[in-house]
């Protein structure tokens, strides 16, 4: 397996591991109506690979035979009293791909990567009740820190408007 930098031209590629995932892993946690009707071709517009300097997002992604398997983006964490930490912003292996190792291999560059633009410490956040992900996680040395949120997502981009989630905030620290 090959781990790149995610370039243009990545982007619908990326964008069918990302909602192929979401529609695995919070069905049940999400509505189905919201689940069947989120578009590969509508996120990939969103993306933007061509970013540099650190601060901006990094996507790295899993290449097996030429087909894009996983992903994750980082960056500097965008809460208020995480200062100075870095933030896994997402990690989505394709579901035909799960149990693989693609998620470990990913997990491991995203803390290497962190720990190059300057992070002793890293946060993500994960939807309250996907035990998956967060088993996943802890089994990786990340652990909850007690901080939680509720928010919009979908609001302006997805037809059904937004669904409100619960997440939960993981922290490690970094080798």
């Amino acid at each position: 397996m090959l781990l790149r930098r995610a370039v243009a031209g990545d982007e619908l590629a990326v964008a069918k591991v990302h909602v192929g995932s979401w529609q695995a892993a919070y069905r049940g946690l999400l509505p189905e109506s919201y689940l069947a009707r989120l578009d590969p071709v509508e996120r990939a517009e969103r993306y933007t690979f061509a970013a540099e300097g650190p601060d901006s997002p990094l996507t790295t992604v899993a290449v097996e035979d030429a087909t894009i398997c996983g992903f994750t983006t980082l960056g500097p964490a965008r809460d208020a009293d995480a200062e100075g930490v870095g933030e896994l912003y997402a990690i989505y292996v394709d579901p035909s791909w799960r149990g693989r190792g693609v998620g470990r291999a990913l997990i491991g560059e995203a803390r290497r990567l962190l720990v190059g633009r300057g992070h002793a410490e890293a946060v993500l956040w994960v939807l309250a009740g996907n035990s998956r992900a967060e088993g996943f996680y802890r089994s990786d040395g990340w652990c909850p820190d007690g901080t939680a949120r509720r928010e919009k997502i979908g609001a302006g981009w997805h037809p059904d408007g937004a669904v409100v989630v619960d997440e939960l905030r993981y922290r490690r620290t970094l080798p």
